[in-house]
């Protein structure tokens, strides 16, 4: 099932319009995606820079096109790769780096998504985009045959992480089955299935968001509703690089962050506040 599938199911179960998720899935993959739904749906470009986690596994000595099981098979090698030389390779590839995106991505050139380029048989140089990998653990390992535990920033692809181990043991390898599991604020526990998502309790979009909090005064929030840019201090928010804006009561009325001084509003919610405050039951969430 892909990402937008997902979505589509969200709005179907829930008899609602508006939704978008909060950063995509690979088909095979399973795990945490978060979906936003109403006006929280304003907040999906601000989980899109969220942390993951995932479990991965992988198979050495065979690689493919899309780098993970869906693909056809490029090549096949012996892979004669002990366990501490794929701990060391995961040693190697710890911390801030760049990765090259798969063919097989969404990411367009020209106009042109990567994958259906792949898909019409061209292979395009593509710019090595900056990542951070913060864990690397190898979990279980029978050759050829490894589990690994990753913790990452966005924008990260595990196929080519996967395809890049293979290439440092001299193995090659390609992603057999990838969990998500977290996604910033979001654990696997926190996870429903589609099955159980019209029982399911929708999230405030609030406790969605992974950013330090400040809280507005009651004098201040038209004028913060109304995009007014009062400076940081008014809220206590000095040296916040972006953080969200909450009312008195705990209702998010805006994403922002500090420049020259000011305060600098990069989502404000007025239909958010307005309609939690009429009906403190029914409002859009995560």
């Amino acid at each position: 099932m892909t990402s937008a599938t997902a979505v589509e199911h969200v709005r179907r179960a829930l008899g609602i319009r508006r939704a978008g998720h909060g950063g995509t899935l690979d088909p095979i993959a399973t795990g945490v995606l978060p979906i936003c739904v109403g006006a929280a749906t304003k907040l999906a470009q601000f989980l899109l820079a969220d942390d993951k986690a995932y479990l991965a596994d992988g198979v050495l000595g065979v690689e493919t096109d899309t780098l993970d099981r869906t693909g056809r098979i490029v090549r096949e090698r012996a892979a004669a790769v002990s366990r501490d030389d794929l701990v060391a390779a995961l040693a190697a590839h710890l911390g801030e780096q760049t990765q090259v995106p798969p063919m097989y991505s969404a990411i367009k050139q020209g106009g042109v998504r990567l994958y259906d380029r792949a898909r019409a048989g061209e292979e395009v140089e593509r710019a090595p985009r900056s990542i951070r990998i913060d864990r690397l653990e190898l979990l279980a390992f029978e050759p050829p045959r490894f589990r690994i535990a990753v913790a990452c920033s966005k924008g990260t692809y595990i196929r080519s992480l996967i395809a890049d181990l293979g290439a440092a043991v001299a193995a090659g390898a390609h992603l057999t089955e990838l969990r998500r599991t977290r996604s910033g604020r979001f654990t696997i526990d926190q996870a429903v299935t589609l099955d159980r998502l019209a029982d399911a309790a929708l999230v405030p979009p609030e406790h969605a968001l992974d950013l330090p909090r400040a809280i507005v005064s009651a004098a201040h929030v038209a004028q913060v509703l109304s995009g007014v840019q009062l400076p940081p201090h008014a809220f206590g928010a000095e040296g916040y690089k972006l953080f969200q804006l909450l009312d008195e009561d705990g209702r998010l009325l805006a994403v922002a962050h500090e420049e020259a001084g000011r305060t600098v509003y990069d989502r404000v919610f007025p239909e958010l506040a307005g309609a939690r405050a009429r009906d403190p039951e029914r409002h859009s969430g995560a």
